[in-house]
């Protein structure tokens, strides 16, 4: 049996919109769309919130999460997403990481087991959920936008990793494999615009607009 480890990380000192991790979108905190997500997964068989922050783990609690605390040297703004799934690892070992990223909260109930179907049946290392991107820097492309092939941007939603990789500093691995998502689930939060507009989405989703 492949045990299934879902991680989100949720530090406390987010700079370009302060809270945000808890600040109140659609009637809960932020962070609750993900929690609630990862609870409704049928092939996670264990899911934990990271933190250092006292509010962020009172929160997710509340919302049902087990909380890994972890140092505040793995919660600066230099710290890295896998050093800090390094560190839960080392708490509660698994073959497969699920990282679930609070910013990104809007999930269909059944996306994240069809990412990890698609992971497990193609034998994947890692697997990304994202969309063809077509953005080039000004001044490199000359041809009709039409013709332009792009490349797969992960958009950050969804990410299922070998754990294996992730101990030997490594993300990708050999073979990766691609989850194209609809442009609703593509929008991170990283300021107020983008929490607007993924305030203006759920609503949609909703029916609240």
């Amino acid at each position: 049996m492949v045990h299934i480890l879902g991680i989100t990380p949720a530090r406390g000192g987010s700079k370009g919109l302060p809270g945000k991790n808890i600040k109140d979108l659609c009637g809960k905190p932020l962070i609750a769309w993900t929690i609630e997500a990862a609870k409704k997964s049928k092939l996670i068989n264990k899911y934990v919130v990271s933190t250092e922050d006292k509010k962020i783990a009172e929160i997710s609690r509340k919302f049902g999460a087990e909380i890994i605390l972890r140092p505040k040297r793995l919660a600066s703004d230099t710290s890295t997403t896998w050093s800090v799934i390094k560190h839960v690892l080392k708490k509660i070992d698994a073959d497969v990481v699920v990282l679930l990223q609070c910013t990104s909260p809007i999930r269909d109930d059944d996306l994240i087991d069809r990412c990890i179907t698609k992971f497990l049946k193609a034998g994947a290392d890692s697997l990304a959920t994202g969309y063809q991107c077509k953005i080039l820097e000004w001044g490199k492309y000359f041809s009709r936008r039409q013709k332009l092939k792009g490349f797969f941007h992960d958009d950050g939603n969804v990410y299922v990793i070998k754990s294996k990789l992730i101990k030997e500093d490594r993300i990708w691995g050999k073979k990766m494999v691609q989850f194209y998502v609809d442009t609703d689930y593509t929008f991170e939060i990283d300021d107020e615009f983008d929490f607007w507009l993924n305030e203006q989405i759920l609503k949609r989703r909703l029916g609240l607009i």
